[in-house]
């Protein structure tokens, strides 16, 4: 039986492998899905990936399925409705940047014709292709994320800081931070 190597973070909980498997990393263009990612990603924020994973479902279905239109009209109603939904995580921070993130997200697709458009321009539309050894090796924030959470910010964006947008460009395949060892590296850099 062969053993495939994977990036260690992801251990061996079905949910996680499947995650590691067959979306981080893979570059994501798709606006509804990078709306996705930063409601997600902003969720995470003291918590662990594999808790926001188990509540995706739970996300998708408070929020719209991740339709930023839709979301970016939630009123209180919504905001109450949100903060008793079991099936997320009932930071009321958190749910109030996800509404306001809505709609500084439907701002930068006014200004820029697609979020994709905008957010994809910081990497001049391709990956960037790292190639660490060690899960020690990868950073938890870079200049570079530091300087789009800068620009997040000034649009409004909460729940944005540098690490949570580094964790946005590894989610959505803005830089291909899988280990040279994983056998996903190498699939990844090569369609990407």
């Amino acid at each position: 039986m062969t053993t495939i190597s994977r990036c260690p973070w992801c251990g061996d909980d079905p949910l996680y492998v499947r995650y590691h498997d067959d979306e981080w990393g893979v570059p994501v263009h798709d606006d509804r899905k990078l709306f996705e990612f930063l409601i997600l990603e902003g969720a995470q924020a003291g918590l662990s990936w594999l808790t926001i994973l188990r509540r995706r479902e739970g996300y998708r279905q408070a929020f719209a399925d991740f339709d930023a239109e839709r979301v970016a009209l939630f009123d209180d109603d919504d905001f109450d409705r949100l903060v008793q939904d079991a099936s997320i995580i009932r930071n009321r921070a958190k749910i109030r940047a996800a509404i306001g993130n809505a709609q500084a997200f439907l701002a930068v697709l006014e200004e820029s014709g697609s979020f994709d458009t905008y957010i994809w321009a910081f990497v001049e539309g391709s990956p960037i292709q790292n190639s660490w050894c060690e899960l020690g090796d990868l950073p938890a924030t870079t200049p570079l994320s530091e300087k789009i959470s800068k620009d997040l910010k000034t649009r409004g964006f909460r729940f944005v800081g540098p690490t949570i947008v580094y964790a946005h460009m590894q989610a959505t395949g803005m830089v291909n931070d899988h280990l040279v060892s994983c056998f996903r590296y190498r699939t990844i850099a090569t369609n990407s």
